[in-house]
């Protein structure tokens, strides 16, 4: 499978949610985004944009102010 790395490191809100819900439409079924933030309204917004779309959040993490998290576009 193929994964994907988005550094969004220093974007403020909406911009990380944005950028992730670009890449998910751009990426084929199965592919892994592996997305590095931080902006503390990712923690709340990146879950909610994952539930709402067609994938689904396989890892979310925190280390001190970075924020990672690994989200699976649906195979369907």
């Amino acid at each position: 499978m193929t994964s994907i790395p988005l550094d969004l490191r220093g974007l403020k809100c909406p911009h990380p949610a944005l950028r992730v819900r670009k890449a998910l439409l751009g990426a084929a079924p199965g592919t892994l985004l592996i997305v590095a933030c931080t902006d503390p309204m990712a923690a709340i917004d990146i879950p909610n944009l994952v539930r709402e779309s067609s994938a689904s959040l396989e890892h979310s993490g925190t280390e001190g102010r970075l924020l990672t998290f690994h989200i699976r576009k649906s195979a369907a």
